[in-house]
C-alpha cells in the first residue's frame, strides 16, 4: 500500500521511526442492559461501592507513582481524579440514578460521566475543556472494575515503540517510560493537553490531534514522527526512511553541539554578557531549570499552585512552594509573579464572572486589587520565603500607575506587618511589573522612575497591541512578536528602564527564539526567560554575534515597515552568523 502522510498538531519537536504500539480504545458501549429491577438495586449499589474503593486505590497509587518520577503537578491531577470521586456533583449522582431511576451501574457511570464531561467540554476556556479528558479517564476506570477488565498498561514495554492512541489519559502518561516510547501520536488533543504536557515534559514527540486516520493504524506497522512538523508517516517508502534518518542524525548533531554551550555562561563572542533565566510553573521546573544552569527564574507563574488545587492554597502551602524554589536555585534571582488568573485561566472554586472578553476583563491584579486578602495572602508567603534566596516580586497586567501604587503598597504594608509579628524577611526584594498592556509600555517613562524592574510579556503584548487573540486559530497568521508595532514598544520600554538606571527582562515566547537574539541583544535586553530547554539553543545563537553589529541590525529592523520584512533580515542575517 502507498505511503500516507497524517497531519495533526506538532506539540513536542523529534523524528522517531519505530514500530505502532496501539493503545486500544476503551471507549466501547457497554454491551448489557440499561436498568435492572428494583429487587437488583442493592446488589448494583455494592458492585459500585466495590469500584470506587478499587478506583481510589489505584489512583492514590498512582498519583504516588506520578509525584516520584513526574512531580508534583502531574500527581495532583491523578489525586485530584480521586477526590472527584467525593465530589457531590458526580458520584452521588450516579447512585441516584441506580437508585431512583433503575440504572444498570455500567449505565449509570457512563451517563453520568459523559454528563459531566460535556459541562466542562461547553465552556469557553480551553483549560477547562481540556479537564474533560480527567472526567472520562475516571469514569473509564470505574467501568473496567464494574467489568472486572484489566485496563491496557504502558508499564510492561520491552521495545522502543511509537503510542497510538485516541488520547492519553492521565493515568496513561504516569506510565511513560522514555527508554522505550519513543513518540506519541494522539486522534484527539491539543496544546494545553495533558498528553502534551507530558510529552514536552519527558522530551517524548509528540503529534496530537491527528484526527479519525490515527484509528487505521495497525499494531507493530512502521511509523515515522516528526513532532515538529506534526506528521505521522504510515507505510514510508524506502526513500523517505532514508532521508528521516539522515534527519534524525542531524538532529542528533545539533543536540550534540548543544550540549557543548549548556556550561557557558550566556555571551555573544566579544563578550558581551546577558542573564538567561527560565520560566517555571511548578518546583519540579526549577530542578530542571537549575540542571540547565539558568541564570535564575524569571517568571515563576504561580497561578498553577492554585490551579492544581480544589481550593484556594493557603500562605503555609504557597510559603513551602516559593521557599523549595528559592532554596533550590541557591541565591539566583528568582522572580514571582502574582496571581495571574483570568483570560485563559479560570478557577473553579473563585466562581468567577462569566465575560465576553476575558482577557480584556476580570483578570491578573484587577482581581488581586478587588480581592485583597487574596493577595495579601500570597504576598506574605512570598515575603517569607523571601529570606531563603534572592527572591523579587512581579506584578502582572498593569495598565496605569494607580494600580501599579496600589500593588506595590500592599507588597510593603504587608513587608512591615510580618516584621511587626516578628517574622525575618529580606531586606533587599525588587519589587517590579509585567510589561504586557500597550498602556503600560508607552508610560514606560513614569513606571521607570517607581519600579526595581521590568519583565516585557510579549504574548500578551502582542495579543493587545495587534488586536489578535492568541488562541484563535483563524488569525494566527497575524500574531507576530516581530511586527513593527511591537518592537518599537519593547525599544520604548527599555531605553525608558535604562535612562533610570534600571533593568528589563522579557519573559514571553520571544525570549526563547533563536531568530530574535541579534534583535534583543541589538535593543540591550538585560535578562531573558524562556522554557528551561531553550536555554542552550539560545547561548548557542548569542556565541556567533558580535554585539556591536547586533546594535547596528537592530536600527535597521526598527527602520523596517512590515513583520515579513524583519523576519526575511533576521533570517539573512542568521544565515550569514551560522
Amino acid at each position: 500500500m502507498a505511503e500516507q502522510r497524517i497531519q495533526g498538531i506538532g506539540v513536542s519537536e523529534g523524528i522517531r521511526i519505530a514500530k505502532a504500539f496501539v493503545l486500544a480504545s476503551e471507549t466501547r458501549p457497554d454491551a448489557v442492559r440499561e436498568t435492572v429491577s428494583a429487587a437488583e438495586t442493592e446488589a448494583e449499589l455494592a458492585r459500585l461501592g466495590q469500584a470506587k474503593a478499587r478506583s481510589e486505590a489505584e489512583l492514590t497509587e498512582l498519583a504516588e507513582q506520578a509525584k516520584r518520577t513526574l512531580g508534583e503537578k502531574q500527581a495532583g491531577i491523578l489525586a485530584g481524579q480521586a477526590r472527584m470521586l467525593s465530589d457531590p456533583a458526580y458520584f452521588p449522582q450516579i447512585e441516584k440514578r441506580i437508585r431512583e431511576e433503575r440504572f444498570a451501574a455500567e449505565y449509570a457511570v457512563r451517563s453520568v460521566t459523559e454528563h459531566f464531561a460535556g459541562r466542562f467540554e461547553a465552556m469557553d476556556n480551553e483549560y477547562m475543556r481540556e479537564r474533560a479528558a480527567d472526567i472520562r479517564d475516571l469514569g473509564r476506570r470505574l467501568l473496567a472494575h464494574l467489568r472486572g477488565e484489566e485496563r491496557t498498561s504502558l508499564a510492561g514495554l520491552r521495545e522502543e515503540v511509537i503510542v497510538v492512541a485516541d488520547d492519553l489519559a492521565p493515568s496513561d502518561t504516569v506510565q511513560l517510560d522514555r527508554r522505550y516510547v519513543q513518540a506519541l501520536v494522539t486522534r484527539m488533543g491539543g496544546r494545553t493537553s495533558h498528553t502534551s504536557i507530558i510529552a514536552r515534559s519527558l522530551g517524548i514527540a509528540a503529534v496530537v490531534g491527528a484526527g479519525d486516520a490515527v484509528r487505521d493504524i495497525a499494531d507493530g506497522e512502521l511509523l515515522i514522527v516528526d513532532g515538529g512538523e506534526g506528521l505521522c508517516i504510515r507505510r514510508p517508502d524506502p526513500e523517505t526512511i532514508e532521508a528521516y534518518k539522515l534527519r534524525q542524525q542531524r538532529e542528533r548533531d545539533e543536540r550534540s553541539a548543544l550540549e557543548r554551550f549548556r556550561d557557558r555562561p550566556a555571551e555573544t563572542k566579544d563578550g558581551l554578557r546577558v542573564e538567561l533565566a527560565a520560566n517555571i510553573g511548578t518546583v519540579r521546573e526549577a530542578a530542571e531549570a537549575a540542571g540547565q544552569n539558568a541564570d535564575g527564574i524569571g517568571l515563576y507563574r504561580t497561578e498553577f499552585l492554585y490551579m492544581d488545587a480544589d481550593r484556594l492554597p493557603d500562605e503555609d502551602r504557597q510559603f513551602a512552594a516559593y521557599r523549595e524554589v528559592a532554596e533550590r536555585m541557591a541565591g539566583r534571582p528568582v522572580v514571582i509573579r502574582t496571581l495571574d488568573i483570568g483570560g485563559d485561566k479560570a478557577l473553579p472554586y473563585l466562581e468567577l464572572p462569566k465575560e465576553e472578553n476575558p482577557f480584556l476583563g476580570y483578570r491578573a491584579i484587577r482581581i488581586g486589587l478587588d480581592r485583597r486578602e487574596l493577595l495579601r495572602v500570597q504576598l506574605r508567603a512570598i515575603w517569607r520565603a523571601s529570606r531563603y534566596g534572592n527572591v523579587k516580586i512581579m506584578f502582572p497586567m498593569i495598565s496605569g500607575l494607580d494600580e501599579w501604587r496600589q500593588a506595590k503598597a500592599i507588597s510593603l504594608e504587608v513587608r512591615d506587618e510580618l516584621i511587626r509579628e516578628g517574622v525575618p524577611v529580606s531586606g533587599s526584594v525588587e519589587i517590579g511589573m509585567m510589561v504586557e498592556i500597550p498602556s503600560a509600555a508607552l508610560l514606560a517613562g513614569s513606571f521607570a522612575k517607581e519600579v526595581d524592574f521590568f519583565s516585557i510579556g510579549t504574548n500578551d503584548l502582542v495579543q493587545y497591541t495587534l488586536a489578535v487573540d492568541r488562541m484563535n486559530e483563524k488569525v494566527a497568521y497575524l500574531y507576530d512578536y516581530f511586527h513593527p508595532a511591537v518592537l518599537h514598544l519593547i525599544r520604548h520600554v527599555i531605553e525608558a528602564a535604562h535612562r533610570e538606571g534600571k533593568w528589563v527582562g522579557m519573559c514571553g515566547g520571544m525570549a526563547g527564539d533563536p531568530l530574535a537574539a541579534p534583535l534583543l541583544v541589538g535593543l540591550g535586553l538585560d535578562e531573558w526567560s524562556m522554557e528551561a530547554g531553550s536555554i542552550v539553543k539560545v547561548k548557542q545563537a548569542l556565541a556567533r554575534l558580535d554585539s556591536q553589529d547586533c546594535r547596528a541590525l537592530a536600527n535597521h529592523l526598527l527602520a523596517l515597515d512590515t513583520t515579513a520584512e524583519v523576519r526575511r533580515e533576521l533570517g539573512r542575517y542568521a544565515e550569514l552568523t551560522r
